[in-house]
Order: structure tokens, then sequence, then C-alpha cells
């Protein structure tokens, strides 16, 4: 994707978060989000709950390192990619402390309906879904060339799709999050990525054009 490309979904994302934001500091949005976590924990049941908790957990902070860790030593061993892992580093620690800025921020507190697990802490944005989004979908971009099939490529998108969606369901099946909180997520991440691919993009592209204007000269 060129730069302009990377511009538009951060532009996207800075959008979609912003009127998130808006509809949650006004209290808008409460309603639909009711709605939408008696839909979902209306399909309760016994195995969907291990599933839920199965997926919750993928998201948590151990699972997170322990995903992160091993795709950074297959960057650096295996694929030999130093910069890469630099990008994934820095989107990988930077969520975390991003999401920690925006909860202390807006302080919204965690639905209180029918919940399944038991958790502290503020609502918006989703720390899992940021940490999904962020960690799938910087992966995806950096795995994506280096498949070389179109049903490679395909499979590796729904295989991070599904990881991202299930992640946020199961933080709204278990009664922790609204599904605002998992779209504001999704968002924040969205634009979290785009300026950091962005920048990398532009860092490769000048490093690239002065080898070949030092070639040139040489």
């Amino acid at each position: 994707m060129k730069l302009r490309g990377h511009f538009l979904v951060g532009l996207f994302s800075l959008i979609g978060f912003s009127f998130m934001a808006i509809f949650i500091s006004g209290q808008r949005i409460i309603q639909i989000d009711q709605i939408v976590i008696s839909f979902i924990q209306g399909f309760e049941s016994p195995m969907l709950t291990s599933i839920m908790k199965f997926f919750t957990y993928i998201g948590s902070f151990p699972s997170v390192f322990g995903i992160s860790l091993l795709a950074s030593l297959f960057l650096y061993f295996v694929l030999k990619h130093r910069t890469e892992l630099l990008l994934f580093g820095t989107v990988v620690i930077g969520t975390p402390l991003i999401n920690r800025i925006l909860k202390q921020w807006f302080h919204r507190a965690r639905p209180d309906l029918h919940r399944l697990i038991e958790i502290g802490g503020y609502s918006f944005p989703s720390g899992h879904a940021m940490s999904a989004f962020a960690v799938y979908g910087i992966l995806t971009f950096l795995l994506w060339r280096h498949i070389p099939t179109r049903l490679g490529r395909t499979v590796l998108i729904m295989i991070s799709s599904i990881f991202i969606i299930m992640i946020g369901a199961s933080r709204i099946y278990l009664g922790v999050h609204y599904p605002s909180d998992i779209i504001g997520g999704y968002f924040a991440s969205g634009f979290w990525l785009a300026i950091t691919i962005s920048f990398f993009q532009r860092y490769k592209e000048e490093r690239y054009a002065r080898r070949n204007f030092s070639g040139s000269k040489g």
C-alpha cells in the first residue's frame, strides 16, 4: 500500500474513533450498546463461554507477550529483518501505552449488566481489541510479501481477521466491554498502525534512495 493509502486509512480510523468518543462522552450510544450485549449474551452456553474465555485469554497480556516474542524471534533469525523487527516492536510496545492514556482520558466505567468474569479498570477503548488489531494487523503486514500465493495470503487475512473479531466479541460476550469500546479500540489501533507503517515505509524509501544515490556516485 502506498503512503497515500496509509494516510487515508489513518484518517478514516481517526474520524471513526472521534465519532465513537463523541458518542460515548454524550451517552448517546449506551442503549445500542446494551441491545447488542443482550443479543450476544442471548447465545450463552457453557461451551460458548469456554470458547470466549479462550479468545479473551489469547488477547490478554501474557498471550500477547508470548506471541510477540515468538514473532520477534522469527523476524530476526528466520527472515533476517532487523528494521521490520523495529517496526513490530514499536507497534506492540506503543499500543498498551496509548490504550492506558486513552482510558485515563475518557474514564468510562465498564458495563454492569451480566458479567461472566470480573475485571477492573476503565472500559474505553478496549485494550484487548487494540492489542488484537495491532499485533495481528502488523503481523499480516510483515508476512504478506513473504507468502507468494493468493491462497496463502487469503488464509493469512482470514486467520488474522478471525482472531481480531473473536477477541473483541469475547469481551462483549463476557460482559466486560461495551461494543463501542471494541469498535473504538479497533479504530485507535487502525490509526496507530497507519502512522507507524507510514513512517516505516518512508524510512525505507529514503534509505533506498540514498543507496541508489551513493551507488550512482561510485
